[in-house]
């Protein structure tokens, strides 16, 4: 219902988006998952008609939003990054506003005011200036917002970004309940690897700016089906321990994390020993290892070389 061919976006010199290829099907719950930098909010901007393509094209059941942009934007509701409220009215006041450039009004907008505020659960909080909420309320009355005109298609550009869990939480099941159980297309893009594994049918992984891998996270993780994950915690960092092991043949990819360091490599290779043995040499403190199957993490970081959140 919604796709992309050949999708490009230049600023000057700066290629932000190049020859981007993706499609929503009706129903589905797409990830678009990538660090910050990627190129997805671009890419969206793009999709919801926002900014035009410096080449290529973004389609609506057959017809081009390049050339006609209102053949979407009725049926299409957007999220975008930042908080795009007027803090100083209500929430009432906010949604009153938005709902009447969508053409709503009269009981109408009332009702779906009403339905909206229930959804995010911000009923009781109705009549109190957005700017006295917290930062997760404010990105709930954000997403409020975007479900005012009932779209069939929501775009979600990072909507949890800066919350605190309990917030971030809610904001999770709301989303998987517009999917599930009223048959909302998503296209959710975030650089937190667990939202996408949580919401998403399929995903599509991106980086300086293209698409650089897509599947389902079955599809996706068999990339690395013939290898496995060795998680190293250690009691600090050992840059010299690291460089040593990059050396190793067999070692596909080092990649340092919080607590230590993540090695991919080939399944069944025996390298534990060899591991200690470059540990014990450089007097590396290990804390644990363990051995385990790749994860999505882990097919970025073989894809890109770097960790998502770089």
């Amino acid at each position: 219902m919604l796709e992309t061919t050949n999708l490009r976006k230049t600023f000057k010199k700066q290629v932000a988006v190049d020859d981007v290829n993706l499609y929503l099907e009706k129903g589905e719950a797409v990830g678009l998952l990538g660090p910050n930098g990627a190129g997805k909010s671009t890419t969206i901007s793009m999709m919801s008609s926002l900014i035009k393509p410096t080449m290529g094209d973004v389609t609506w059941h057959g017809k081009s939003i390049v050339e006609d942009p209102s053949v979407i934007r009725l049926h299409l509701g957007v999220v975008p990054q930042e908080i795009a409220l007027y803090k100083e009215l209500t929430a009432h006041e906010n949604l009153k506003f938005f709902g009447k450039i969508y053409g709503l009004k009269g009981k109408k907008l009332e009702n779906e005011i009403a339905h909206v505020l229930e959804m995010v659960g911000l009923t009781e909080r109705k009549n109190d200036l957005v700017k006295n909420y917290s930062g997760g309320m404010q990105r709930r009355i954000n997403i409020a917002v975007a479900l005012l005109h009932e779209p069939e298609v929501i775009i979600m550009d990072e909507p949890t970004v800066g919350i605190d869990p309990q917030s971030r939480n809610y904001i999770l099941e709301m989303v998987r309940r517009l999917n599930h159980e009223k048959g909302m297309t998503v296209l959710y893009t975030s650089h937190y690897m667990e939202e996408v594994e949580r919401l998403c049918d399929r995903i599509y992984i991106m980086d300086n700016g293209r698409i650089i891998a897509s599947g389902t996270k079955q599809e996706l993780t068999s990339i690395l089906s013939s290898e496995e994950t060795i998680l190293i915690e250690l009691d600090r960092p050992y840059p010299e321990l690291t460089l040593e092991l990059e050396k190793i043949e067999e070692v596909l990819r080092v990649v340092e994390t919080d607590k230590g360091m993540k090695l991919i490599v080939p399944k069944n290779s025996r390298l534990l020993g060899k591991v200690f043995r470059v540990a014990d040499k450089h007097k590396a403190q290990m804390v644990s290892v363990n051995v385990q199957v790749p994860t999505l993490e882990d097919v970025f970081l073989h894809l890109t070389g770097r960790k998502l959140r770089d």
